[in-house]
Parts: structure tokens; C-alpha cells; sequence
């Protein structure tokens, strides 16, 4: 009973972890990463001059560097069903899942009456080595005295032992009487 005990409970966490891991949006990060580009160019320049004739070439070269900027975007889009229908299923698996355990763990109709007068011998034997007497007996229960109080000893059917002060009263002059 105790493994099917546990077999539930696990049973439970499994359920439990996979609807917490489905439960949610998905999310989606985009990033555009930092992107670099060179652009050469070049100009020649060329001059001629009519004194002696000289020809100057000027060249130059320049490279202007670009950078891209850096976009993170983060989108988050909820598809399917709504957390809190996962909410409630899970509270309402839980539920049945307690009252499946509750169920199967159930004692049946009590205890026998044998296992009862066991129970209620073990309680006399303790309330009379407390100083108390016995008085009456009955299957389930029994009278018990000392001095001038009386309290009735009870088994139940689930084997709970209930003990229960009566309305103080001398005893009858035969009785025992305890020290």
C-alpha cells in the first residue's frame, strides 16, 4: 500500500514538472551583432607645369571605417493555452490524486474484536498499575476506581483507546479499594 502510496506521489511530480515546463511563453531574442566595413578610395591627382616640365602625382588613399550599431530585440509571443487553465489542472490532478491515496489507504471495517479487547486489556493493566481497580468489564470498555473516583476505559473501532471521568461517587463498601 505504501509503494502504491509512493508511486502516486511520484506520479504527481512528474505531472507536476511537466506542466510547469510547458507553462509560459516562449521567448525569442534577436541580436544584431556589431558589423565593420573598410571603403577604400583613392585619388590621383596629376599637375603639369609648363616650366621645366615637371609632373607631380599626388595620391591619396583614405579609408573610412563604418560601424553598425548593435540592436537586441527581445519578443516574447504566448502561444496556446493560458497559464492559468495549466494552473488549474495541475491544482485539480493534485486533488485527485490526495483523494486516490486517501481512498486506497483506508482501513476497512475496523478492527476485530479480538485486536479491541487486547487493546482495552493493555489500557486496565496500565491504569491499574497507576493505582486505579476495575470495577466492570465489558468487550469494549470498562469501569475503573480510585478513592472516589470512577472513569469508564473505551477501545473504538479504529483501536483508540478514550478514557472518560464519570460522576464522582463512593463506593459500595465491598468494593477494593486501592492505595
Amino acid at each position: 500500500m505504501k509503494l502504491l502510496a509512493l508511486v502516486a506521489l511520484f506520479g504527481a511530480g512528474l505531472l507536476l514538472a511537466g506542466t510547469v515546463a510547458t507553462v509560459g511563453s516562449a521567448d525569442t531574442t534577436t541580436e544584431t551583432l556589431p558589423t565593420t566595413s573598410t571603403v577604400v578610395e583613392t585619388t590621383t591627382v596629376e599637375q603639369t607645369t609648363t616650366a621645366p616640365a615637371t609632373t607631380v602625382v599626388t595620391t591619396s588613399t583614405l579609408t573610412p571605417t563604418t560601424t553598425a550599431q548593435t540592436t537586441t530585440s527581445a519578443e516574447s509571443k504566448s502561444n496556446g493555452t493560458p497559464t492559468w487553465v495549466w494552473i488549474v489542472i495541475a491544482v485539480l490532478a493534485a486533488a485527485a490524486i490526495g483523494l486516490l491515496i486517501a481512498l486506497l489507504t483506508r482501513r476497512g471495517g475496523g478492527m476485530s474484536e479480538n485486536e479491541r479487547q487486547h487493546r482495552l486489556q493493555g489500557a486496565i493493566e496500565s491504569w491499574t498499575a497507576q493505582g486505579w481497580a476495575l470495577l466492570s468489564e465489558t468487550a469494549d470498555s470498562a469501569v475503573l476506581h480510585r478513592g472516589g473516583e470512577q472513569m469508564t476505559v473505551s477501545v473504538d473501532s479504529a483501536g483508540r483507546i478514550n478514557t472518560r471521568p464519570l460522576p464522582t461517587q463512593p463506593p459500595p463498601p465491598d468494593w477494593p479499594t486501592s492505595r
